[in-house]
């Protein structure tokens, strides 16, 4: 265990101050390799932001030489011979389907694990999903970050929910190829569901955080006992860019993290990990 004394800037009715804050960090599922993480305060416009931190028979492993997944192993290890297999087929199955519909950009598909697995997988640097959890994936497209958590949290139920089904049936036949038993999906908007909550609600890249916290809120149940970080009940989203005036916009005081400083890599600059928790 590693205990990280930081400064934390408390917003308290318009009004800036200092405290010391302990945090300890878990041991998790599957490893981490030690990555030096730096946490900081972003003061937005009226807002305090804290950034922080089987079976094989069927699965065939598609991939285009030993590399293929250095870099997600760069920072994660002791995955599971399952996870293994499960992650080292998403490349071929999603180029494989690309060649009928255009899921992921063709020009990212040589940073592949890059840009879609590790980027899914930075909501697993700072949150544990419970086994009995119920996650729901808004606007999962071609599966993203729902696929990648799924293998990550096998023990946790994910739902992907998108009003365009092409994109969707791809993911639930990968799902379904990679033998991914704990994952379901449903052609809906996110407003159309009403016989279900969630514990949950994950999202890349869909709409403005105003409009995500709209859909979601009435989807989330407020789970009793929730360690408002490590075991997550609210909304987590992956995000991009200059974010100020649309987090000023929604009304929210989401806890951000800066992907860079989980990976240290050029392509997660200015890419943000955010949450919005249940009050």
């Amino acid at each position: 265990m590693v205990i990280d004394r930081i400064w934390r800037k408390v917003f308290d009715a318009g009004h800036y101050s200092l405290s010391l804050h302990e945090k300890v960090e878990r041991e998790r599922p599957v490893s981490l390799v030690p990555v030096h993480r730096h946490r900081d305060v972003l003061l937005l416009s009226h807002l305090c932001i804290f950034i922080g931190k089987e079976n094989k028979a069927s699965l065939e492993i598609n991939n285009s030489g030993p590399s293929y997944m250095d870099i997600v192993q760069k920072y994660f290890t002791d995955f599971t011979e399952t996870q293994q297999r499960q992650f080292a087929a998403l490349k071929g199955l999603y180029s494989e389907w690309n060649e009928k519909i255009n899921v992921i950009s063709r020009k990212d598909m040589d940073n592949f694990y890059e840009h879609h697995v590790l980027h899914s997988l930075a909501i697993a640097t700072e949150f544990e999903f419970a086994p009995d959890a119920d996650v729901m994936d808004l606007g999962a497209g071609g599966g993203f970050p729902g696929i990648p958590l799924a293998i990550f949290f096998p023990d946790t139920r994910f739902h992907l929910v998108d009003s365009i089904n092409k994109k969707l049936k791809v993911a639930a036949a990968i799902a379904a190829t990679i033998q991914l038993k704990n994952l379901t999906v449903q052609h809906s908007r996110a407003e159309d569901i009403h016989n279900r909550k969630f514990d949950v609600v994950v999202s890349r890249a869909v709409a403005p955080l105003k409009d995500l916290w709209k859909w979601s809120k009435p989807l989330l149940k407020k789970r009793k006992g929730a360690d408002q970080q490590e075991t997550p009940n609210g909304l987590i989203c992956l995000k991009g860019g200059d974010l100020h005036q649309e987090i000023f916009e929604s009304g929210c005081k989401p806890l951000i993290w800066e992907i860079n400083k989980l990976f240290p890599e050029k392509f997660f600059a200015e890419k943000f990990l955010l949450y919005v928790p249940l009050k």
